[in-house]
């Protein structure tokens, strides 16, 4: 992303999950939060648009972006059960996790890892909007691509000797394959029972026909608001690579398994088609 103003990838991604509020049902992802941290205009608009037709691509899209949440939550919940009392959202964007923590009470820490700049309009959205902070929530403000990760949660209180859960949503594909090894292993160094969800997408040369016409459509857009793709996995390389790195337990999510799970029974079409892009939980 530019240096002086806020990700346009983490504003589109905050109203595709809105949108999901207000279209579909049943619901993949609850989220009592992501409309009014948009704001009561933008509320209005998006549910003046509802009543349109909607494209497929953005229907898929929208799907995505909503599942994965799902998951990282799912999976942030299972990482309590195993003592985790510290979540990190990296690159947190417009998550609302911190302002609906259902884990408060039980003392858990969230620490919300972004550019300053995102953080700085995070921080105006939530005033506009009159969301608290709660106590349980601290910023750590952090340029993944040249300040060091460890350095940032440490100025912000962060317990490296705490069983940790991280979320990494929207981010990997944009940043450097070094910048993301790099995070990965400090997460791998973190103590037994921590762990990490995160997305990513498969090489353009390993998808299909469809995929590649849908992929070279996104890649478009996002190059165009200055945040290019840069990084890409296949999917048994990456599952090696991370075992190397001291992960036990690894899941990767492709559309098939994720459609299964969490888009089954459904009468609204909602769901994910083509395989361009994953879902991975990877446990310490």
């Amino acid at each position: 992303m530019q240096e002086e103003r806020p990700s346009r990838t983490a504003q589109r991604v905050a109203v595709r999950r809105a949108v999901h509020q207000i279209l579909d049902n049943p619901r993949v992802f609850e989220d009592p939060v992501a409309l009014a941290i948009l704001g009561v205009e933008a509320e209005a608009e998006l549910r003046a648009d509802a009543a349109r037709p909607q494209p497929l691509g953005a229907q898929i899209l929208r799907a995505f972006m909503a599942v994965r949440s799902r998951f990282a939550e799912d999976e942030l919940a299972h990482a309590i059960h195993r003592g985790a009392t510290q979540y990190v959202v990296l690159g947190a964007g417009l998550d609302t996790f911190a302002y609906r923590n259902p884990w408060h009470d039980r003392g858990l820490r969230v620490f919300e890892v972004d550019h300053p700049a995102t953080q700085t309009w995070k921080r105006h959205r939530l005033d506009a909007a009159r969301i608290a902070i709660p106590s349980s929530l601290t910023f750590a403000p952090v340029n993944f691509e040249s300040q060091s990760l460890a350095d940032g949660l440490q100025l912000a209180g962060f317990q490296p000797d705490a069983v940790t859960f991280f979320s990494w949503l929207g981010v990997v594909p944009y940043l450097t394959h070094i910048s993301v090894q790099t995070t990965l292993r400090f997460i791998a160094a973190m103590p037994p029972g921590s762990g990490v969800v995160f997305d990513y997408a498969r090489p353009r040369e390993s998808l299909n026909e469809a995929e590649r016409l849908a992929f070279d459509n996104l890649a478009r857009r996002v190059a165009a608001a200055g945040e290019p793709f840069q990084t890409f996995f296949d999917p048994p390389a990456l599952t090696e690579e991370l075992r190397r790195m001291g992960f036990r337990q690894i899941e990767d999510l492709g559309s098939t398994v994720i459609n299964a799970r969490y888009f089954q029974n459904r009468t609204d079409g909602l769901a994910l088609m083509g395989d361009a892009a994953h879902l991975l939980c990877a446990q310490v």
